[in-house]
C-alpha cells in the first residue's frame, strides 16, 4: 500500500486560491526520484519517460464529488488504471498536481516504498479512497 504525503505548499496554495477542485484538472505523475515536502511545482520533479501507455504529464484524474460535510471537505476521485503497452518505469512515487494552473502546483504524493516496473499487459490501479477522499480539509 502506498503512503500518503502532503506537499507543504498545498496548505498555502489552498488559502491563496491556487486550487479549485470543482473545476481544475488534476493529474497523476510518475517519478522514481523522491519528492520532498518542500517541492512546490511540477517542474521541480523528474518524471519518468513517456511511452508504452504512459503520457507525458501523467494521467488525468476524474472528480466524482467535491463537497464538505460537517465542516470537512473531501474531494473524491474516480479510480484510474494504467495499462502498459510496453515497459513503463521504474517508478516509486505517484504525484498529484494541478495541471490547470500555469505553474502546475503540487498537492501530494504517494510512496510505494519500492520501485515498480510495469511490463506489457500489466496494469496498475490507482485506488482512490471513495469515502475519505484524496485528503480531508478541516
Amino acid at each position: 500500500m502506498a503512503t500518503y504525503n502532503k506537499f507543504q505548499c498545498f496548505t498555502e496554495d489552498c488559502a491563496e486560491s491556487k486550487h479549485n477542485f470543482a473545476s481544475h484538472t488534476f493529474k497523476i505523475l510518475l517519478t522514481n526520484v523522491a519528492p520532498v515536502a518542500t517541492n512546490t511545482i511540477r517542474s521541480e520533479l523528474v518524471e519518468i519517460t513517456a511511452g508504452n501507455g504512459y503520457a507525458a504529464g501523467g494521467l488525468s484524474m476524474t472528480l466524482l464529488t467535491s463537497a464538505q460535510t460537517s465542516g470537512v471537505y473531501r474531494p473524491i476521485f474516480q479510480d484510474q488504471t494504467l495499462t502498459a503497452t510496453g515497459t513503463i518505469g521504474p517508478f516509486r512515487y505517484i504525484v498529484v498536481y494541478n495541471s490547470t494552473s500555469a505553474t502546475n502546483p503540487l498537492v501530494c504524493w504517494f510512496d510505494y516504498n519500492t520501485s515498480l516496473t510495469l511490463s506489457t499487459g500489466e496494469a496498475l490501479l490507482f485506488d482512490f479512497d471513495g469515502v475519505n477522499g484524496l485528503f480531508s480539509l478541516t
